[in-house]
């Protein structure tokens, strides 16, 4: 930690630097959790680096509306910041210390590309850790995910439903959302991979731990594929309120839930009933009546929940996802481009030209306007007919 915070040589911290720096040092404090490092940021007119050198009494009556610390914790603190020192980022910081920080994968409050409603929440994580593909941040801060959920013991028709509805989400452009636990998490995941889309897996392990541990060759690849997302630093002992923890960042970050089977009584019901408060909309997918394991969702059909009879309503409802979205755009810009490389081309073509016609308007040799006119094809540009006629594409962006 000395080492990271007291850097030798080099040009100083930048502002944002300094802030994000500061906050990495409080978040190592101990008896410092996110209530109390937010009291201690909003408090004092520096933030936390004039919080960092307070009287002790300060600091107490700056925690106030948290929970002041402890003797032993108070302790604690004096004893970590006389370790630290007084001024611990008064020494310049190093080219490599910066890159080091550029590279590293973690979100602070603050970060710009922090979502708001991660931020917004009552209690709010001390910071996101992630692997995988960090474009994905881009649809989440927008809460573009579409989150399925359930029981870890479900029915083959809930195993199967689940898959289906993590393919057609996946090709519909919507990154596929939840806790990746056993059961109906894992089966929504696998669909979602199957079909090549992104998959969202916010776990209550740090990134480099998997619980249980035979659920680690999916998770890895989640993080291949999608995204992987921890509150958790490498190190941290897991408890069990961690795994009900990520609950909260999950229905943050989504656009929909959709229930596949859980029984009554079982966390999924507290998470559809949070959901429900935030006015998140909620599919279910209806399950054997007498099957106890469905209980709890079905239950939500009573309350005005949607029901999800087939994958084709679910989409049809959304709409095209965020990823098939940025795919369109991407597609409009190459027929964009391509269609202004071949003006003349198009301008020949007119209404509709034979390729004999094209050959003596553009005074070119078949084999060449052939190659071209496929490529204007394959991009939607144009169309071909029978006796070597070409025509312009209704509704081409020409």
């Amino acid at each position: 930690m000395g080492d990271l915070l007291r850097p030798r040589f080099g040009a100083g911290p930048s502002h944002l630097e300094r802030k994000r720096l500061w906050r990495l040092i409080w978040m190592t404090c101990p008896g410092i959790g996110a209530k109390r490092l937010q009291c201690l940021h909003e408090a004092r007119a520096g933030g936390l680096e004039q919080a960092w050198s307070a009287a002790p009494e300060d600091l107490q009556a700056a925690l106030a509306s948290a929970r002041r610390l402890g003797p032993s914790e108070l302790k604690a603190f004096l004893a970590y910041r006389e370790r630290i020192g007084a001024e611990p980022l008064s020494h310049p910081i190093t080219t490599e210390e910066r890159e080091r920080w550029s590279r590293r994968r973690q979100l602070l409050p603050g970060d710009r590309a922090m979502p708001t409603a991660i931020a917004n929440l009552e209690q709010p994580p001390l910071q996101l850790l992630w692997r995988g593909k960090g474009s994905l941040w881009a649809a989440l801060r927008e809460r573009q995910a579409v989150a399925v959920m359930g029981t870890r013991q479900p029915s083959r028709h809930g195993m199967e439903m689940a898959r289906r509805i993590g393919r057609a989400l996946a090709q519909a452009g919507w990154p596929v959302l939840n806790g990746l636990a056993e059961g109906i998490d894992a089966a929504a995941h696998q669909g979602c991979l199957e079909a090549g889309g992104a998959p969202i897996g916010v776990i209550g392990t740090p990134l480099t731990s998997a619980s249980p541990r035979h659920q680690r060759s999916l998770q890895e690849e989640v993080a291949r594929q999608g995204l992987l997302i921890s509150e958790w630093a490498e190190g941290t002992a897991v408890k069990p309120a961690h795994f009900s923890l990520r609950k909260r960042l999950i229905l943050a970050l989504a656009n929909a839930v959709v229930l596949v089977e859980f029984p009554e009584g079982s966390s999924c019901q507290r998470d559809a009933q949070r959901a429900w408060e935030k006015e998140i909309p909620l599919w279910v997918v209806p399950g054997d009546a007498g099957r106890p394991a469905a209980a709890g969702s079905n239950q939500w059909l009573q309350r005005g929940a949607t029901a999800l009879i087939n994958t084709e309503t679910l989409i049809e409802a959304l709409g095209p996802g965020p990823l098939k979205r940025v795919q369109a755009a991407a597609a409009s810009r190459i027929e964009q481009r391509l269609a202004g490389r071949e003006a003349l081309l198009l301008a020949a073509l007119g209404a509709g030209a034979s390729l004999d016609e094209l050959c003596r308007r553009l005074r070119s040799k078949p084999q060449l306007l052939s190659r071209r006119l496929l490529q204007l094809e394959l991009a939607g540009l144009i169309c071909s007919e029978p006796g070597l006629w070409w025509r312009p594409r209704a509704g081409a962006s020409l």
